[in-house]
């Protein structure tokens, strides 16, 4: 099964937790929380209060995506807050086996993702630890950005890498989802779709939004 993870990232804030249930009620899988910290990514959104705000909100699984500088200074918290699935990034993480044992002893699934200048190569040693490979497809940092092409084919030796080492990764793409570049991205191996802005805009409701993207798959 594909699923569809939106991004609160979109939403509308003044309503969060409606729009959370409205995702939930139209069939989305999971709930991801994009947090920065102005240091990795040249911008600042939101941490564990927001995390625990989508958590009351919903019953689906919900995903802090780190994209921060030391994540491993904020696991607990983040694990505390409610978050089912803790992304954090390979690049700034040199020890990734302490910090997925870190998110694994706080009874949380681990997830690594990787930025579209980062070849899929540097997970190769650790995909066998992780629940989640984040690939993504736009650089980190701003909503609403144009999907990058040459980040399919990371996709897909993704995809491979899984198969011959035998063992159960999701892998998620995030950045630049609509319909049209849905099937691409489905064919080359993702089964995780993180969709912001296509989900959360003025054009539809988010009922509408998650059926475009559901029969675009």
């Amino acid at each position: 099964m594909i699923g569809i993870v939106p991004s609160v990232l979109s939403a509308d804030f003044t309503r969060l937790g409606d729009q959370v249930r409205e995702a939930e009620e139209a069939g989305a899988q999971r709930i991801q929380v994009d947090v920065m910290d102005g240091h990795f990514v040249p911008n600042i959104t939101m941490g564990p209060m927001i995390v625990d705000a989508v958590r009351r909100s919903t019953t689906l699984p919900v995903e802090a995506h780190l994209m921060i500088s030391h994540p491993e200074q904020f696991i607990e918290e983040f694990a505390k807050a409610g978050a089912d699935f803790i992304i954090v990034h390979q690049e700034v993480s040199p020890h990734l086996h302490r910090i997925i044992q870190q998110i694994k002893a706080a009874g949380k699934m681990a997830g690594i993702a990787l930025t579209p200048s980062t070849p899929v190569i540097m997970l190769e040693d650790i995909l066998s630890m992780l629940d989640m490979a984040l690939i993504m497809t736009v650089n980190p940092g701003f909503g609403g950005q144009k999907f990058i092409p040459e980040t399919l084919p990371k996709i897909k030796r993704l995809r491979e890498m899984i198969d011959q080492q035998q063992i159960h990764c999701d892998i998620e793409v995030d950045g630049g989802i609509h319909e049209t570049v849905v099937p691409l991205v489905v064919q080359a191996g993702a089964n995780l779709l993180v969709a912001g802005s296509a989900v959360y805009n003025e054009r539809e409701s988010v009922a509408e939004a998650i059926a475009r993207l559901r029969n675009a798959i």
